[in-house]
């Protein structure tokens, strides 16, 4: 019998990012309490992750980085970045707990004790850069499970699917250059972070390593699966990754405030079937799945809900 790991610590909610910011713990709390009154709740194998170690996040990020990141939030400073990255003086512990989470769920999935997992982590990873705290987002916990795939497991090569509706400026510029990661995002544009466009593709070895999916607001369910299926697939089957990972943004969802595409939650069902099909035939079905952005409490719950419920099949 598969076991489908969810990774979720209480702690998460400890990061406090004010309370009229969009990422706030009410995110968490809106997915924990949906998931325990739905029938993927039994399917799931409950873990409470530990923290990543310094030496774990640098293997993305710096140590000089991390240190800065540890020191301005146990130092009293509300707000890293121009503006939108807000912190306390538990959200370096609370960060370092998320990476945690995907680096235990690599470890689960690359040793074969759970089939897939789903990290219901915050803060979020993907706009942060490898010195550069932005977008909600201090440490880049994907790229960080990525490379420790590589470096524990030796996998040679990891596939990341950004489906989050803002583009992962973060995850592609600390792959940019690099052959072994392919990225691929859908994204609406042009909006935040104002990368991403299509010829965007990686550079020197990386070059093709990048695959960048532009989406027009208003987009759909049709106008996403082409996208999926043109583009996105193509790549992924020629590149053959031995595990797949998803930034799992549900914030392309109609009823999400922040943007403006028209996903339903039965759309990221469908993204996670073509997903789980492609890994199952080149990475022996080996997804970890962390999750980006939501901001509509309930569509975010549901949105979890349906992509758990292909995850467990």
């Amino acid at each position: 019998m598969n076991r489908h790991g969810f990774y979720y610590h209480p702690d998460y909610l400890l990061h406090d990012s004010g309370p009229t910011h969009p990422e706030r713990p009410g995110r968490l709390q809106s997915v924990m309490g949906h998931l325990i009154k739905s029938v993927v709740w039994a399917h799931l194998e409950h873990v409470r992750p530990s923290s990543a170690t310094p030496e774990q996040v640098q293997l993305v990020h710096p140590g000089p980085y991390v240190a800065m990141i540890r020191e301005r939030c146990m130092g009293g400073d509300r707000v890293l970045d121009g503006g939108d990255t807000h912190v306390c003086e538990r959200s370096y512990d609370v960060a370092m707990l998320a990476a945690g989470a995907v680096l235990q769920a690599v470890d689960a999935v690359m040793s074969g004790a759970m089939a897939n997992a789903f990290c219901a982590v915050r803060p979020p990873g993907h706009h942060a850069e490898t010195a550069t705290a932005m977008g909600f987002c201090l440490f880049n916990n994907v790229a960080i499970g990525a490379r420790h795939a590589q470096q524990k497991f030796g996998v040679r090569r990891v596939a990341i699917l950004d489906w989050d509706v803002h583009h992962g400026n973060g995850t592609q510029e600390i792959f940019y250059e690099d052959d072994t990661v392919l990225y691929a995002s859908l994204h609406q544009y042009p909006f935040y972070p104002g990368t991403g466009a299509a010829d965007e593709r990686g550079r020197g070895r990386g070059l093709g390593a990048t695959v960048n999916c532009p989406m027009p607001a208003g987009s759909d369910e049709a106008a996403y699966l082409n996208a999926l299926e043109s583009a996105v697939l193509p790549a992924f089957d020629r590149f053959k990754p031995e595990l797949v990972m998803i930034s799992a943004g549900f914030d392309a969802h109609r009823d999400d405030p922040l943007a403006q595409m028209t996903l339903t939650e039965d759309s990221f069902a469908k993204f996670t079937t073509l997903v789980k099909d492609c890994a199952q035939i080149h990475g022996g079905g080996r997804i970890v799945s962390v999750l980006e952005g939501g901001y509509h409490l309930d569509a975010l719950a549901r949105s979890v809900e349906s992509h758990l419920s292909v995850l467990t099949e």
